[in-house]
């Protein structure tokens, strides 16, 4: 059957922007923990012992 009714184009727009929030990584050498973010406000870190003694 053929199809009489219209049907809506999709929107000439372009898909809304996407930001990244936060990145991080953590690392475990050689007896230290080391822990990096990074957010639109900026980037910090530390290293501690590992275990979490400080």
């Amino acid at each position: 059957m053929a199809d009489h009714f219209p049907r809506p184009s999709a929107p000439a727009s372009s898909p809304p922007d996407r930001r990244l929030i936060a990145v991080g990584t953590i690392a475990r050498r050689g007896g230290r923990t080391t822990t990096v973010r990074a957010t639109p406000a900026g980037v910090t870190g530390s290293i501690t012992p590992a275990g979490g003694a400080r």
